[in-house]
């Protein structure tokens, strides 16, 4: 029995929701309207430069802890189930808020066709949301595969040169044109991946 564990019985509380796991976790919902704020000042300031670098370091380091925040409540036994509720939530919030502001910004960074690719990674996201909710109840366990792990990768890199946007461009060329590319194939990834998952929890609806 661990510490936490014995605390717990003790106490009645859940002891790691203030574990560094959990507070990284937190730190990543709260990324989410800081993100929202710098997209608001992006149309209030002269230069819209500073906005978009802000909201480049804050993503990062929001993605960033998405790896640490696993990693650290593995390794150090700190798992809890706040923590595995608020993670996948903290994951789609971030990006489903990325691609809508992107969409809606004064630059129209993601426009045109380049919607659908935001889309079709929207749509997969409520899609395998709902389907492990569903097979939650019967206590069956969806794992995230390599492919779909490749699929997050190159989707925050994506997002990350896209929300460099114009200002990315200034440093480096086609900034903005290498992130819709990045984008189109997550969302081809991501057709695969959802379609993956569908196929699997059919399997278990159907039986």
């Amino acid at each position: 029995m661990t510490t936490g564990e014995k605390m717990d019985n003790e106490s009645g509380v859940n002891a790691h929701w203030l574990s560094l796991p959990n507070i990284l976790t937190y730190g990543r919902i709260l990324a989410v309207p800081l993100v929202v704020l710098c997209f608001f000042l992006e149309g209030k300031l002269q230069s819209s430069d500073f906005a978009r670098w802000s909201a480049l370091a804050i993503f990062i380091i929001a993605s960033v802890t998405d790896f640490f925040d696993g990693y650290l409540a593995r390794i150090w036994k700190q798992t809890s189930q706040i923590g595995r509720m608020l993670d996948p939530i903290a994951d789609k919030l971030l990006v489903a808020t990325c691609l809508l502001l992107l969409a809606a910004d004064t630059e129209k960074t993601i426009a045109g066709w380049s919607l659908w690719a935001a889309i079709i990674i929207l749509c997969r996201e409520i899609l395998v949301s709902g389907l492990r909710e569903y097979l939650a109840e019967l206590k069956v366990s969806v794992p995230v595969t390599w492919i779909a792990k490749w699929k997050t990768t190159v989707q925050m890199v994506a997002i990350g040169f896209l929300l460099a946007g114009p200002a990315g461009d200034k440093i480096l060329p086609y900034t903005t044109e290498i992130g819709i590319t990045l984008l189109w194939i997550a969302a081809i990834i991501t057709l695969y991946t959802g379609y993956d998952y569908f196929r699997a929890g059919l399997k278990h609806v159907i039986e």
